[in-house]
């Protein structure tokens, strides 16, 4: 490991806790340690917390605070979302609409009701990622009782065009879910203007604890529980609260919208630079991703001839954090589900590594990290057998 600090370009995998957030956190490690469900003065104290705290997400998202729900975390509230309202709507019909590329809290939870009697359409997306709301509306049948799509993607950034594929549903009566994660505090999110019924958020993503969660429900939307046993957070999720955890992810989403202004202006530049200097150092970079709809701080890169996880590890050593995608899906040797969907060959997705920026990060930084990366790449370049820059081809890497 280098002696010099280590750089974080891992911000859409997750976020450090901000220390304001921490010190909202903290009296309920302590003293102010009630169920919110009890009558008493801990209790209350405990529930006053938990209801400012429903206030804020709620404002980050331009929501009511009684359309909020408190999860464990972004799955659980993915799955709450299209599990409770499928549940709820199937005598309706049994058909539901998503995408390619969706997070797999998602596509899992899409898979699981297949095996479960429902029908599920994944509809592609073209090179960029982007899915046609046009396909979206030739794929409505009569039977058709959820659409979920996406408001960013997680690895390359890709910004889909929710509020016309919400505009669709809400045309033919027919509920959409959008998985917002990876766009709170880094795109503006407005509940009124987007028309969901249904949007899920996670705390850990903006700089809030990692284990909370919160699914929007619109006033209205119907949905079957997942988790039965009290009648906590309106009846659908049953479970003592995290207070310290919910405390936490409502000061994370008031910190996070307050800064939204300047958080886009700061890594976008940064991460433009850093593409620049990478292209500047070596050969044979591709872009991944859609260079006018995408989040601010994401940047998903293919390095031909070498491996995405040797890249990473090679980063590491010199202690810089990237990923080469989902950090849920770290561990797997599949290629990028999202990449394939986008038509990237399989040996350019197992090449690919997204760096995904946050405000803390420096020019330095970014300078470092594209002199690391071209010498990682070209060591490994140099030990690869497909590589024709080492037998004497074009290349600016000798």
């Amino acid at each position: 490991m280098s002696a010099e600090r280590s750089i974080y370009l891992d911000h859409n995998a997750t976020t450090p806790v901000r220390p304001e957030v921490l010190e909202a956190m903290l009296p309920f490690f302590g003293l102010d340690y009630g169920n919110a469900s009890s009558i008493h003065a801990f209790g209350r104290r405990a529930r006053r917390a938990l209801e400012e705290a429903r206030v804020k997400v709620a404002a980050a998202i331009g929501a009511e605070p009684a359309e909020i729900i408190f999860t464990g975390g972004g799955s659980e509230a993915d799955n709450l979302a299209i599990k409770g309202s499928v549940w709820n709507s199937q005598s309706r019909g049994k058909h539901i609409i998503t995408t390619a590329i969706e997070h797999h809290a998602v596509l899992h939870a899409c898979e699981y009701l297949e095996k479960n009697g429902f029908k599920v359409s994944y509809l592609p997306v073209d090179e960029t990622g982007l899915v046609d709301p046009d396909r979206v509306k030739e794929a409505i049948k009569k039977e058709t009782i959820l659409i979920t799509v996406m408001t960013a993607n997680n690895e390359v950034g890709t910004i889909e065009p929710v509020e016309e594929i919400a505009d669709l549903s809400r045309e033919r009566g027919i509920l959409f879910h959008t998985d917002a994660i990876q766009a709170l505090g880094k795109i503006k999110l407005d509940v009124k203007n987007l028309k969901a019924d249904l949007l899920a958020l996670s705390a850990h993503k903006v700089y809030g604890p990692k284990g909370v969660g919160a699914l929007y429900v619109r006033e209205g939307t119907g949905l079957h529980s997942l988790i039965h046993g009290g009648e906590h957070e309106m009846g659908l999720r049953a479970g003592t609260e995290n207070i310290a955890g919910i405390a936490g992810f409502g000061k994370a989403a008031e910190l996070a919208v307050g800064d939204l202004k300047t958080y886009g202006k700061k890594v976008a530049p940064l991460r433009d630079h850093l593409e620049e200097e990478i292209e500047k150092r070596l050969d044979s970079v591709y872009f991944n991703g859609n260079r006018k709809n995408r989040l601010p701080n994401t940047l998903n890169l293919s390095f031909e001839y070498v491996e995405g996880e040797a890249i990473v590890l090679g980063l590491d050593a010199r202690g810089i954090a990237v990923s080469t995608g989902s950090a849920c899906s770290s561990g797997s040797r599949q290629p990028s589900h999202v990449l394939k969907a986008m038509g990237v060959s399989p040996l350019l997705a197992q090449s690919a590594i997204r760096f995904s920026l946050g405000p803390e990060n420096t020019e330095e930084e970014i300078g470092r990290t594209a002199e690391a990366t071209a010498a990682v790449v070209k060591r490994l370049r140099r030990m690869s057998p497909l590589y024709p820059g080492k037998f004497g081809g074009r290349n600016k890497e000798t």
